[in-house]
């Protein structure tokens, strides 16, 4: 699963350091529960890292220009019709209180065509119509993020597929059998730089890889539990939970040896690893 093994660390703008795109990582592949012709193929480095979200807490933001509006400064880029009209009709409840960019909405349209079949999220001011600045009342951030919380419902209801999504990746595979027979493969990762297409290289500052952002209490299998089910399915999770919790056995295990190397974990944690 890697392509290269390579010991450049980046240094960005603002001095902080991002670890190597590629280092070994520890994986796990089990038959989907709900579906018998499909495997899952999970990084448990990333999922069992201490990874999390740190916007509004010392994100740089991708854009140099905009780095307050964290990775919103690029709009969203929706993934298909469905998904654009869930979050236009969610968009609907949004108030003017909630949300300081509504007026232009209202006016101007919330979406606008991105590529030939594309359509992604208007930007406004350097970030995505939905992104409220520092100094909004009703709160700084994603006003679609503020809306769930609002109505009681996960972000994965109101906010744009891609949203939620990063830096969880899923990709989709198709592997061919020695006897003959095909099997689809889900592989559920690491959203990093490459995520974005050759672009990802010239982003300002990226959380995954960062060390800044691996300072999470509990690991990305737990704290991103919603967008694992959404991805994944319940009956998948829960037996990727099984998986983690195991490693994190027996990661404890060996830590108390001092043998970090031999249990993979993802680079960015912090060190020594406490699990």
């Amino acid at each position: 699963m890697v392509a290269e093994v390579s010991d450049a660390h980046r240094v960005n703008q603002d001095g902080s350091t991002e670890v190597p795109l590629d280092f070994p990582r520890a994986w796990v592949e089990f038959d989907d529960p709900g579906d018998e012709d499909q495997r899952f193929r999970c990084d448990l480095t990333w999922l069992t890292s201490r990874y999390h979200c740190i916007f509004g807490q010392g994100c740089k933001g991708i854009d140099s220009d905009s780095p307050d509006a964290g990775c919103c400064a690029l709009g969203a880029h929706f993934a298909d019709r469905e998904d654009e009209e869930r979050v236009l009709q969610w968009s609907k409840k949004l108030t003017k209180e909630m949300w300081q960019n509504r007026s232009i909405g209202k006016r101007d349209g919330v979406t606008v065509k991105s590529g030939k079949k594309e359509r992604a999220t208007r930007v406004v001011n350097g970030a995505c119509i939905f992104h409220n600045s520092r100094d909004f009342p009703g709160g700084y951030g994603c006003a679609l993020h503020h809306l769930a919380e609002e109505e009681g419902v996960s972000f994965v209801e109101t906010k744009p597929e891609v949203c939620w999504q990063v830096p969880m990746r899923r990709d989709f595979d198709t592997e061919e059998l020695p006897d003959g027979t095909e099997r689809d493969i889900v592989i559920i990762t690491e959203y990093d730089r490459r995520g974005w297409g050759s672009g990802g290289h010239d982003l300002n500052w990226y959380c995954s890889g960062n060390p800044d952002a691996h300072t999470a209490s509990e690991p990305v299998f737990r704290t991103h539990r919603d967008e694992l089910i959404a991805l994944m399915g319940e009956p998948a999770y829960d037996t990727l939970v099984e998986y983690c919790e195991a490693r994190e056995a027996l990661m404890a295990q060996v830590l108390d040896r001092g043998d970090r190397a031999a249990l993979l974990i993802h680079p960015a944690d912090p060190e020594p690893f406490s699990g």
